[in-house]
């Protein structure tokens, strides 16, 4: 998504997709210890066979592997209750350039002892070593899921919806995705395979759903919250889904991300900002690109997981790729002034390297390079991903 693994004809490509083993589980203290090249679905699918949830999930959930996640820190779909990918690693194994083997399989919610190690591999994007092995932490199986799609008149209702919800669900909201009526125009209708569950019109569509202990009480609690926010008509429409069926079908809306490559080429973004900053900075997005393009040059698709101030663009400019670079600018540079990062989950690698100092500082950069520089001195591991190292002149 970032170019973070686009190589070169100097560069030597390392696999892991033969390190895929399960190697333990223990329900007890919920765990399981995994090899780096294990897809995500089948760990899923084993913590639910033993009566267990690991609660990240994503769109490449049958083809990305645990090792990718951990090195980019991946997000998804529930990260609003159950947080980023660095939030369900207990303990992992590294190795570092020189060949070193750091062990650090903790199996310890509490382990406070000194420097936490894990934290230098998650979300570095191969830089600093090469994560083998890792200790995953996993939750009770929810008895319950209930999920709804909504419709909602203005975006000003949203944030008042996402705390209503949050607060009325006993805390098990667990995905407050949204919709933006571009995006769910384009993945309801044809050549798109969804129909749509609520009609076109509206300004948003949330996807929200809750897993909890009681079907009976959770269903009751889910109602009961839909009708107050009825009442304080931050809801135009909604449907509940009634069985697993409708449920998937909801889904497969939200998932159904490849609809935006009818329009060729597509250039995809991932920022984050605060909920409140949100209905401004895409106002100034599109402000920008109506600017720089004029109404009918340009095509935008907004989604994203709300509920973490997580945002997704799509947007087509026409097949000059010149165009790419004046998109990121409209895109990246209203994130300046409202404190935002151009990197919710997605990573750096080498398309966003440019603009990392609009979320970082120059002395953090500055220590994420002596890190670098400790860990690896001759820059062999996925290096000039990031930022350059050793610094240009």
């Amino acid at each position: 998504m970032v170019a973070s693994a686009v190589t070169g004809p100097d560069d030597l490509v390392l696999s892991l997709e033969r390190m895929n083993r399960i190697e333990s589980v223990d329900t007890t203290n919920r765990t399981m210890t995994v090899q780096a090249g294990t897809i995500l679905q089948r760990v899923q699918e084993r913590a639910d066979a033993e009566g267990m949830l690991f609660p990240l999930d994503l769109g490449a959930r049958g083809s990305c592997t645990v090792g990718g996640n951990i090195s980019t820190n991946a997000g998804g779909n529930r990260v609003i209750r159950y947080g980023m990918t660095r939030e369900s690693v207990l303990g992992l194994e590294a190795v570092l350039a020189d060949g070193t083997v750091v062990s650090s399989m903790n199996s310890m919610i509490k382990n406070n002892t000194g420097y936490d190690l894990k934290q230098l591999f998650i979300g570095s994007e191969g830089s600093l070593g090469v994560v083998t092995r890792a200790v995953l932490r996993l939750r009770e199986k929810p008895r319950s899921r209930e999920t709804v799609l909504i419709a909602t008149r203005s975006f000003d209702q949203l944030p008042a919806l996402l705390k209503l919800l949050d607060s009325r669900l006993n805390g098990t909201l667990s995905a407050f995705e949204v919709m933006w009526a571009d995006f769910y125009a384009l993945v309801t209708s044809f050549p798109a395979h969804q129909s749509p569950p609520l009609k076109h019109g509206y300004s948003h569509y949330v996807l929200a759903e809750a897993l909890g202990g009681d079907p009976a009480t959770d269903k009751e609690r889910m109602l009961a919250a839909l009708q107050e926010a009825a009442e304080e008509e931050l809801v135009a429409d909604a449907v509940l889904a009634q069985n697993e069926s409708q449920r998937t079908s909801m889904w497969a809306v939200r998932d159904d991300v490849d609809q935006i490559y009818q329009y060729d080429p597509m250039y995809t973004f991932d920022v984050s900002l605060r909920i409140g900053a949100m209905k401004d900075y895409v106002d100034s997005v599109e402000q920008e690109l109506l600017a720089e393009f004029g109404a009918d040059r340009y095509r935008k698709f907004t989604f994203g997981h709300m509920g973490d101030g997580n945002l997704h663009f799509a947007i087509h400019a026409g097949s000059d790729d010149a165009v790419h670079p004046l998109i990121e600018r409209c895109v990246y540079e209203p994130l300046r002034a409202i404190g935002g990062s151009v990197s919710a989950e997605h990573g750096i690698g080498l398309e966003k390297k440019p603009y990392l100092s609009i979320s970082r500082s120059d002395v953090e950069i500055e220590v994420m390079r002596r890190l670098k520089s400790a860990l690896d001195p001759n820059g062999i591991l996925n290096n000039g991903k990031i930022f350059d190292f050793p610094q240009a002149a």
